[in-house]
């Protein structure tokens, strides 16, 4: 079976989010499982790059309205990731360092899309499935189906997954010259709210949707950012699969980044050495409950809410709780994080900005894992914690839900809040410090935790069945 998965980002060549995550590893999985699983996205200008050899497979001449562009498809030569890896390159376009944020990014995936089905359909290819991720690969399922140029795709079934439903790509009707020749009658599924919307575009077009969560599935009828009826009138075509972790980059015994390694019958040990490197760097005490945020410092992340809510902590417990947080964002609330710093200088510590090799750091030391989110499709983050020991402290929304059971249920390894706000946090902080108050029931947790299942191999397997459904059976 031969799957192209079609995406913005891919660990690691370019990683924004955890998008990348999961292009990185589900095809990976899936190859390991039996399938060939390639990986299409835009050239970037970045170290996996320049480090690695890649050799030009196609070549093309295509249109973006009247602008006439010459495409590449490169390949890179080892299949290193444990998939084969496409490129799509677009001289001043597709070529570019960063992922986002240029003022033409509409055009380039724009370009990206087109460039991808020409290349498929001009060299003969028939894939099985073509799995499309979020809104930058929304366009493909329409113009597979509804558009002249690409009828010979038209049987091939799509699945588009939605890693963020508040993202859609949405772009003015002048735009619409921009797309190969299609069916006039066919423009409505182009359009939502007054324009052009790839992700909407993609729930009606494709055959199957997927969100990386079940329970996401469910709150896309809540809150989508304006597509609540949408996902409400196509709920049937939808299916929640919780994201996996790549457990051969995860792994507490072997990972690289990782000084002092460790397994579930050494975590005890293992995890106070590297709790100690991480509270010698920032000027913390081992002794005290380390809790960390890693993450964007933005709205959807909650991360507007620690500085308030990490002080009434840091007030209630000044003799038994520690912060460290690790990312970048708002500005604000990075100034909000630098004074807590300043003002509680033996309780809280921040690194503004991202650095992996101290994330997996902090995930092998920490104590308690906060996710405070508003928004949490799947969420990556609290998975890499269960698998590291570190137990995770998340808001009931999204896949934290899904992933993450009260300790005070039946089975339970976590700390779960309802609500977004500071209150909350500081009450779910207070039950945190009780806990590590218990060492029994910490170590107990922890090796629990670390026996859990939240690999690729799982939610792979659960992607070949929903092909599967898809492709006739002889």
């Amino acid at each position: 079976m031969r799957i192209y998965h079609l995406s913005a980002e891919c660990y690691p060549i370019a990683k924004v989010g955890g998008l990348a995550d999961v292009v990185g590893a589900l095809p990976k999985y899936q190859n390991q499982a039996g399938l060939n699983a390639a990986v299409v996205i835009p050239y970037y200008n970045r170290k996996f790059v320049h480090e690695n050899t890649f050799e030009v497979v196609f070549q093309g001449l295509t249109l973006l309205g009247d602008r006439r562009i010459y495409f590449e498809i490169v390949k890179e030569t080892t299949d290193k990731l444990g998939f084969e890896l496409f490129m799509i390159k677009v001289p001043g376009l597709l070529d570019r360092e960063n992922i986002y944020s240029y003022p033409d990014e509409r055009e380039q995936f724009l370009a990206f899309q087109i460039c991808f089905l020409d290349w498929i359909n001009w060299s003969g290819q028939t894939p099985d499935v073509v799995h499309c991720h979020d809104h930058h690969t929304g366009l493909v399922p329409f113009l597979m189906y509804h558009s002249a140029l690409y009828r010979r795709l038209a049987h091939i079934p799509t699945v588009f997954t939605i890693h963020n439903g508040q993202y859609h790509g949405a772009f003015g009707w002048e735009k619409l010259n921009y797309l190969p020749e299609i069916d006039a009658l066919k423009t409505g599924l182009l359009e939502w709210a007054g324009g052009i919307n790839p992700l909407a575009c993609a729930v009606k077009c494709c055959w199957k949707y997927t969100t990386v969560s079940p329970n996401y599935l469910h709150e896309l009828t809540i809150n989508s950012n304006g597509l609540e009826y949408l996902f409400w009138v196509e709920r049937a075509k939808g299916v929640g699969i919780v994201n996996g972790i790549d457990t051969d980059v995860w792994n507490t015994e072997s990972d690289p980044m990782v000084l002092n390694h460790f397994n579930t019958s050494s975590v005890d040990k293992g995890k106070k050495a590297n709790k100690k490197e991480l509270c010698d760097r920032f000027n913390l005490d081992i002794n005290k409950p380390l809790v960390v945020f890693i993450g964007r410092l933005v709205v959807e992340k909650g991360a507007d809410l620690l500085p308030e809510a990490i002080e009434r902590s840091i007030r209630q417990h000044p003799n038994g709780i520690n912060f460290l947080i690790l990312g970048t964002g708002d500005k604000e609330t990075e100034l909000a994080m630098q004074a807590l710093k300043g003002e509680f200088p033996q309780n809280c510590n921040v690194f503004i900005g991202y650095d992996e090799a101290l994330a997996h750091v902090i995930y092998a030391g920490a104590d308690f894992l906060l996710m405070p989110s508003r928004v949490e499709p799947c969420g990556l983050n609290q998975l890499y914690a269960i698998r590291y020991g570190t137990i995770p402290v998340v808001r009931t929304t999204g896949g934290l839900k899904d992933t993450v059971i009260d300790l005070d249920e039946a089975g339970g390894y976590g700390i779960r809040f309802e609500n977004a706000t500071a209150d909350d946090i500081t009450y779910s902080m207070a039950r945190a410090v009780e806990l590590y108050q218990d060492t029994k029931k910490m170590q107990l947790l922890r090796k629990r935790m670390m026996g859990l299942d939240f690999s690729w191999g799982r939610s792979a397997q659960e992607y070949i069945n929903l092909y599967n459904s898809l492709i006739p059976q002889p």
